[in-house]
């Protein structure tokens, strides 16, 4: 049997920091030096992609706008030149409507909270330019709140900044948030969120990586962990990364209930991958595997595909 679909909530294959510097315009979504490449997956797949936009923490205030607003023109700009691939979706109609197109659907996201400038009416215009998500921070500090390089909780604007970005649909992406920040997100969030690149640190200690608490408040609000191929979040010894370090993870997901709850997170594109899992047609290899190790059918299609599609019916909107 064949996986029905696969959705990846987090790759890095849209942005390249090397580019905006330069003033130059690429096609960074069908480059086949990338891990990710629209003409890497199989023609008639159903492949839903969260393609973000990663504002690094040197960028605060007007430059990180400018640099979101470059990739984000970037993106809707290979949109149109890859038509006959892929389309952008904004709800879960257009998603469909890309299915039965027999395309690919891309969603677009953002990757790092500086890009409001700390600024609430900017939510608005992440919403119209058709952004579904938003990891709040990357590794360092910025107004919504800190990574893993502080133990800042969230700030007042973060706080009022959950229920906004509620408001308009955007969906809240919690990896790389910090311990505190997490805690401070319980208090307020009322709708679903996701991890889009996380993986439990029991299995390996990073920092990065969700405690057994954040993975079981995850799965009791309904949201979504999308499990990351990253080698420093596979496991602590650096020499054996491969597709049993992920199954790994996935196993102690699943013994905490996270059975409807898991999804994919590649991080393509923006980290270093194992072998087994460094190129999207790898992917494919996931399904069997985890059908080789003894997951039931059901069980590994909701992992690849079904629990992502239902969170999405519940949440693109």
């Amino acid at each position: 049997m064949k996986a029905r679909g696969f959705i990846d909530l987090h790759c890095d294959t849209l942005t390249d920091p090397d580019l905006y510097k330069a003033g130059i315009i690429e096609d960074t979504l069908n480059d086949p030096k990338k891990a990710l490449s629209l003409s890497k997956i199989k023609p008639g797949t159903k492949w839903a992609q969260f393609f973000a936009i990663f504002i690094p923490d040197a960028y605060r205030g007007q430059e990180a706008l400018k640099y979101y607003e470059f990739h984000m023109k970037n993106f809707y700009r290979q949109m149109d030149k890859f038509a006959n691939l892929t389309m952008a979706v904004r709800n879960f109609d257009e998603h469909e409507k890309a299915f039965k197109q027999g395309k690919f659907a891309s969603i677009l996201t953002v990757e790092g909270g500086a890009v409001l400038g700390g600024n609430l009416d900017r939510v608005k215009v992440l919403a119209e330019d058709g952004v579904k998500s938003l990891t709040l921070v990357w590794n360092g500090e910025n107004e919504i709140g800190s990574g893993n390089t502080t133990d800042k909780g969230l700030s007042d604007f973060g706080k009022s900044l959950i229920p906004k970005l509620e408001e308009y649909n955007i969906i809240i992406d919690v990896s790389h948030l910090n311990d505190n920040g997490f805690k401070d997100l319980l208090k307020v969030a009322k709708k679903p969120f996701i991890a889009s690149h996380s993986n439990a640190r029991s299995i390996c200690s990073h920092k990065r990586n969700l405690t057994n608490d954040q993975i079981k408040e995850i799965i009791r609000r309904d949201g979504l962990i999308g499990l990351n191929y990253y080698v420093k979040f596979l496991g602590d010894d650096e020499n054996s990364k491969s597709l049993d370090d992920l199954y790994a993870h996935i196993y102690h997901f699943l013994e905490l209930g996270g059975e409807k709850s898991l999804a994919l997170g590649s991080d393509f594109d923006g980290a270093d991958l194992p072998e087994d899992l460094d190129s999207v047609e790898k992917t494919f290899h996931i399904y069997d595997f985890l059908i080789k190790k003894g997951l039931n059918h059901d069980l590994v299609d909701g992992i690849m595909f079904n629990n992502a599609y239902e969170f999405l019916r519940e949440n693109l909107k």
